[in-house]
């Protein structure tokens, strides 16, 4: 079974379809890039997986469970539990230090694993950065941190909105070759949306949203 399946998905806005009959597949330990060109959807489709959107038709099955049959608390839980999230505008706590900011996601499943956080810094490149704020950091090293943040709490699938967008070309491809490396030996899925082909290159497959719907790029 695939960790996240969608089927026949659609979503409009009043009289402007964003997408329709949609079907997707993603298994643990792959990389999926999501091509498309600006207002294709692809953002909006990304919202609608993961439960932060409500699709008009259709079905997805996450990790076993019909997310659109949840309620928004157990969507809220399962979203906490099963995913983790990576944007392209960071979302750090501008408040927090490097490590404060990593460790949100265990704080909000009530754990506190501070070995867990050390871990994933070490593992970005940032162990030495603990301390310092957000505002002390590089771009590239802002979604460094970004990623540890995303992979903490051990999700099963990784969701990543242009994550190096606000990139220049060498941080850019230093970050994607992290989130590989990264999500590869964690055996999660990630579903890369993207308008660059350089991103779409650290993918196994890749897929394009267009007006026909969802097909291999």
């Amino acid at each position: 079974m695939s960790l996240l399946s969608a089927r026949r998905l659609a979503k409009s806005y009043g009289e402007v379809a964003v997408f329709s009959d949609v079907d997707l597949d993603l298994d643990s330990g792959e990389i999926v890039a999501l091509l498309g060109e600006s207002g294709s959807g692809k953002s909006t489709l990304l919202n609608c997986l993961a439960g932060l959107d409500e699709a008009d038709a259709g079905t997805i099955t996450l990790a076993g469970q019909d997310l659109r049959a949840l309620d928004d608390e157990a969507c809220s839980a399962l979203r906490r539990r099963e995913l983790g999230f990576i944007f392209q505008a960071f979302h750090l706590l501008p408040h927090l230090s490097v490590a404060d900011n990593v460790a949100l996601p265990l704080r909000l499943l009530g754990q506190r694993d501070e070995e867990r956080v050390r871990q994933m810094l070490a593992a970005v490149e940032l162990g030495d950065l603990a301390a310092r704020m957000p505002r002390q950091l590089s771009g590239g090293q802002l979604q460094r941190v970004a990623i540890a943040r995303a992979l903490v709490h051990r999700p099963r699938l990784v969701l990543a909105d242009e994550p190096t967008g606000n990139l220049d070309p060498r941080h850019a491809g230093e970050v994607l070759e992290l989130l590989k490396r990264c999500t590869r030996e964690a055996g999660t899925a990630c579903l890369l949306v993207t308008h660059s082909e350089r991103a779409a290159e650290a993918a196994d497959r890749r897929l394009r949203l267009d007006d026909s719907g969802l097909h291999p790029a």
